[in-house]
C-alpha cells in the first residue's frame, strides 16, 4: 500500500475538525499527523469487566472521547466505582461528572483537564497528572498519588484536591470561594512560581515533604491575590512574595484550621500527622481586596 492509499483510508480533515480539541496541527493531508499515528479519532471501546457496582475499563488505545462516554454510560447504568486501567494521556477524565457517591480510579497518567467542572465524585489517580487538574471544579475530591503539572485548580470553586507529590506553575490561579463552598488544595511536596496568583478565595497549603532540597515554594507567591489564604509549612523569604500579599505566623484560628486540614490529608495519604505538624507554618494573605484599584479607577 502506498502513502496516498494509506491517507485515503484515514479520517478526512472534516471529521478531524469536528473533534473539539482546539486548533489542530495539520500536515499536508489536512489531518493532524499525531492523530494519524495513534489511529485517532477512533470509536474502539475499552474492554469492560463488571462485578455488581464495580466496573473495570481497559483504556489502552481508547480515544479520550470514547473513554469518557464509556465512563458516563457505566455510571448511568448503576456503577459506583469505576477503575480505569492503562490510561495514557486521555484528556478530560471526570470532566463535568455530577454523580455524588461515585469513585473513579485512574491507573496510569491522565491527560489535561482532569476533573474539570466536576461536581461531586471522588477521583483517585495512582500516578502523576498533567496540567489543568480541577479546572473550575465545583465539588468533590481529587487525590493524586504522584506529581501534578501547571495551573492545577484554575478557577476552582469548591471541593478538595490532595497531591502527594509536587506541582508546577500557577497552581490555584483564580481560585474563588463560591457561596458556602471554599475550595482547598493541599500539596505534599513543592510548588513552583506564581502559587495562588489572582486568588479570590479558598485555601492552598504546601507541605514540602520529601527529600527535595529545592525551596518549598517558588517566587511571586500570591501575585494579584485579593482573597483566600495560603499556609506554607516552613519558611518563606520576603523576596518570594508578590506585592499584594503579606506573611505572618498563624493565629489560634489558623492553627486550628491547619490541624483540621492536616488530619484529613494524612488520613487520605496514610502518612504521619505528628510528623507533618512538627514543623511550623507561615500564613500568606492579601493585604487588600482591591490590589489594582488605583490602576483602573480614580
Amino acid at each position: 500500500m502506498n502513502a496516498r492509499e494509506h491517507l485515503n483510508l484515514s479520517p478526512d480533515s472534516a471529521a478531524v475538525r469536528r473533534v473539539p480539541t482546539g486548533p489542530a496541527r495539520r500536515g499536508p493531508s489536512g489531518i493532524e499527523p499525531a492523530r494519524l499515528t495513534a489511529g485517532q479519532p477512533g470509536t474502539a471501546r475499552g474492554e469492560v469487566h463488571r462485578q455488581q457496582g464495580r466496573v473495570v475499563i481497559d483504556a489502552r488505545g481508547v480515544y479520550y472521547k470514547t473513554l469518557n462516554e464509556q465512563i458516563r454510560e457505566e455510571i448511568e447504568q448503576g456503577a459506583r466505582e469505576i477503575v480505569l486501567e492503562n490510561v495514557i494521556g486521555q484528556r478530560y477524565i471526570g470532566t463535568g461528572l455530577a454523580y455524588r457517591g461515585v469513585t473513579v480510579i485512574v491507573n496510569g497518567v491522565p491527560g489535561n483537564d482532569l476533573a474539570a467542572f466536576m461536581n461531586g465524585p471522588t477521583l483517585i489517580v495512582n500516578d502523576n497528572a498533567q496540567d489543568g487538574v480541577a479546572n473550575t471544579m465545583n465539588s468533590g475530591l481529587v487525590i493524586i498519588n504522584g506529581d501534578a503539572g501547571d495551573v492545577l485548580g484554575y478557577g476552582m470553586r469548591g471541593g478538595s484536591v490532595y497531591v502527594r507529590g509536587s506541582v508546577g506553575y500557577r497552581v490555584g490561579i483564580h481560585m474563588k470561594a463560591f457561596g458556602d463552598s471554599r475550595p482547598l488544595i493541599v500539596i505534599g511536596g513543592h510548588a513552583r512560581d506564581f502559587l495562588g496568583e489572582y486568588m479570590a478565595g479558598g485555601e492552598v497549603m504546601v507541605l514540602g515533604l520529601g527529600p527535595n532540597d529545592d525551596p518549598i515554594v517558588g517566587s511571586y507567591i500570591g501575585t494579584g491575590m485579593h482573597a483566600g489564604v495560603m499556609y506554607i509549612r516552613g519558611t518563606v523569604a520576603p523576596h518570594q512574595l508578590g506585592k499584594e500579599v503579606r506573611h505572618q505566623e498563624p493565629g489560634p484560628e489558623d492553627q486550628a484550621r491547619i490541624r483540621e486540614i492536616i488530619h484529613d490529608y494524612c488520613q487520605v495519604m496514610n502518612i504521619s500527622e505528628a510528623e507533618v505538624l512538627a514543623r511550623p507554618f507561615v500564613k500568606i494573605y492579601p493585604y487588600t481586596s482591591r490590589p489594582y484599584g488605583r490602576l483602573y479607577a480614580y
